[in-house]
């Protein structure tokens, strides 16, 4: 992999501030309340270089379909995973928007037939962030048009190249094993 492109790879993290200024203080004993903690997004250089993407097996992030992902219509992706291979190639401010809560619209190509990848885009399509701290992609249209189902297992990584999502379907239940086992 020498031949491929280094991205700009800027790691994000939150900086937490324990400690209150000398101004914060005075002011939370005049007001008579606590000082509150508080955490802000901020990119550093990474002493590491950015995970490298394997052309031949790009899928960084596996998921197996859980019967929450078929009803939200949305793949799960955990904190350290969006971190790590999604949010090191976004801009801070995109990253921040994300991480203060708000939904960011994303394109996906489901490349699971190589020779005629699908793509999808618009409102209904983007990265928001759940309450525990991980993410959601919300596709609906993807898990209808692929019959995505309980136990099938997806890849995903975020292309730099592109800034878009690559989607793959690395194995499906079968129809037999899911009526056999009453699996939706």
């Amino acid at each position: 992999m020498s031949d491929q492109k280094e991205f700009l790879s800027l790691k994000k993290t939150f900086f937490y501030n324990f400690f209150p200024s000398k101004e914060e203080e005075e002011a939370c004993k005049l007001n008579n309340t606590l000082f509150v903690v508080t955490r802000e997004l901020i990119e550093i250089r990474d002493i590491y270089p950015p995970p490298k993407i394997d052309l031949e097996n790009p899928w960084q992030i596996k998921i197996k379909i859980t019967s929450y992902e078929v009803e939200a219509g949305a793949l799960l992706i955990p904190y350290i995973k969006t971190f790590e291979y999604i949010l090191r190639y976004w801009t801070l401010d995109l990253a921040k928007i994300l991480v203060n809560g708000c939904g960011v619209c994303v394109q996906v190509w489901d490349v699971t037939m190589d020779n005629a990848p699908k793509k999808y885009e618009g409102e209904r399509v983007y990265l928001w962030k759940l309450c525990n701290d991980d993410y959601a992609l919300s596709c609906i249209e993807l898990f209808n048009s692929s019959r995505l189902g309980i136990g099938d297992e997806i890849g995903l990584f975020w292309d730099p190249r592109s800034s878009n999502f690559m989607f793959k379907l690395l194995s499906q239940v079968t129809l037999e094993f899911r009526t056999k086992n009453n699996i939706p």
